[in-house]
This record gives structure tokens, sequence and C-alpha cells, in this order.
């Protein structure tokens, strides 16, 4: 009883100096297969149940997106779908999912978080170079499908990638994307390319040797002391400059790999890094209102 009457204290104090934090402002996200009977191929694994410690998921055989709205009042109409890093073993789905969604919804986008399988944990049946990419089509498709149910545009729907989430980015952004007219299922129609990119410290693995005239314009983040992942983005920045497609990039002095949302950081650089993206989002217009 005591509790109870602490927390209804705390919210309503909360209340009058107009802040709520998250865990008390934010519902139960809704959670999406991508797949109703389950992945093509795999629909006797969905299931399985996940495993899931700590910072991490892993062990995902029915892919999924986890719904973030931001508040009606405030929502601009745009939307991105998320993919956190975890180098193909295992999502960090809290600190590279769940928080840079919370992040967006404080600037008014939709966030869509994917699941999408993992091809380097121990005994996947899955392929690096197939099932991600799948997945991140899927995932892309079946959020315009939804465009009128979550008040967003479907010619406004982005990616953002952390790490190896960023590889599974890159398997979508810079190919056509375009859907299978005579698809069965209407949502595989769609188009499945993203309109717009945030990559931070993408892994190397779908770097593409040229950069397409019609790539998304991208935002890129990554510190140059990142042994694995400052490369990727200075290689995209010269090919994008090359193909005269828009593009900011930062590189920090420090920070190396797997900063997440800067908060755990002890660089200031690297804590107020999202700022830079919203600012990003901002000069590109993402964050006005649909009229």
């Amino acid at each position: 009883m005591r509790k109870h009457l602490l927390v209804c204290h705390l919210i309503a104090l909360a209340q009058l100096i107009g802040y709520i934090p998250t865990a008390f402002a934010q519902h139960t996200p809704e959670i999406i297969s991508l797949w109703p009977n389950g992945a093509p191929g795999f629909e006797d694994r969905r299931n399985e149940p996940e495993q899931a410690k700590e910072y991490w998921v892993r062990h995902i055989n029915n892919p999924t997106l986890t719904v973030y709205l931001p508040p009606k009042e405030k929502a601009t109409g745009a939307a991105v779908v998320i993919c956190p890093g975890g180098g193909h073993r295992e999502l960090v789905f809290n600190a590279e999912g769940r928080q840079p969604a919370e992040f967006l919804n404080s600037l008014g986008i939709a966030a869509f978080v994917l699941k999408y399988r993992l091809a380097r944990e121990e005994n996947s049946p899955y392929s690096l170079d197939k099932h991600p990419r799948q997945d991140a089509y899927r995932a892309m498709r079946l959020v315009r499908s939804k465009a009128k149910e979550f008040g967003i545009d479907s010619n406004r729907v982005g990616m953002l990638g952390f790490s190896a989430g960023g590889e599974v980015v890159g398997m979508v952004a810079f190919s056509p994307g375009k859907g299978l007219a005579d698809a069965p299922d209407p949502i595989d129609r769609l188009n499945g390319k993203p309109d717009f990119l945030m990559l931070i410290y993408p892994g190397p693995l779908t770097v593409p040797e040229t950069v397409p005239a019609d790539a998304p314009p991208a935002f890129m983040l990554a510190a140059n002391d990142d042994a694995c992942c400052s490369g990727p983005v200075v290689t995209l920045l010269q090919q994008y400059r090359a193909a005269k497609v828009p593009v900011e990039v930062h590189i920090y002095t420090q920070g190396k790999h797997g900063f997440n949302m800067g908060d755990r950081s002890k660089l200031k650089s690297i804590n107020t890094w999202p700022q830079r993206m919203a600012d990003w989002l901002s000069d590109t217009n993402l964050l006005k209102k649909n009229p």
C-alpha cells in the first residue's frame, strides 16, 4: 500500500513540474510479427522462445517489430525502422533499440525496432547474406502497409542501424527495393527501400563498391579510434560525395565502438551525439509535421 501511494505521489509531482518519466509515460509497446505464420521456410520455428538476459536478446526465429509511437499531438508523420547491433550473434535491444526509439519519439518520429534473425549465433540455421536482408525488406514494407493505422507518411520511412544493424540497413539501402507486383501477399508488393538513413558505427560487410545516385540521404557517425567501424563511414562518405547524394558525417576523436546512445560514456562529445542526429533530422525537414 505504501509503495502504491509513493508511486502515485511521484507521478503527481512529475505532472506538476511538467515531466513524466518514461517508465510511467509509455504503455507496453505493441509487437508485430513480420509474417503471421512465421518466416518463410522456417514456419515451424516461430513458436520457439527468444532468449533474453540483461542487455541482449538471442534466438530470434519469429522476427518482429516493436512499435513505439510518439504522442499524437507531437507526431510528424515520419517513421524509422531501427536495427540494433550485436555482431549478428545477439541484439543489443535496450541500448540500441528501445532507447533510440524513445529518443525518436521525443522528436515526434514513430519508431519500429526490428528483431532480425541472427546468422552468427551458435547453431544458427540462418544465412548472413539472405535472412537479415529478408527481414529488413519485410520490415520496411510492413511499416508502409500500416502507414494509415500508425499515422505515418509512407514516403518518409527511414532506417537507423547500429554496428551490425548498420550492415542490415546497408543490405536494403543501396538496392532498388521494388516489391513483386504479382506477390500473393500484398505487403510484398510495396517498396522496401528506406527514404533516409542513419548509420551509427556501422559494420563493414555491406558497404557497396559504389553508392548509386538514388541512394537515400544519410547521416553517419563513428569514433576515429573505432578500429572496426570508422573505416566504413569514411568509405561511404567518399562514395556518397562521388554520387552527389546528400550526406552528413561526424567523426569523433574518441569513443571507440558500441557507445550506444552516448549516455554511458565519460566523453562529453559522445554524451551529446544524439543531438547531432536530431539536428540533421530537423535540417532535412523530417521533423516538420505533414500538412
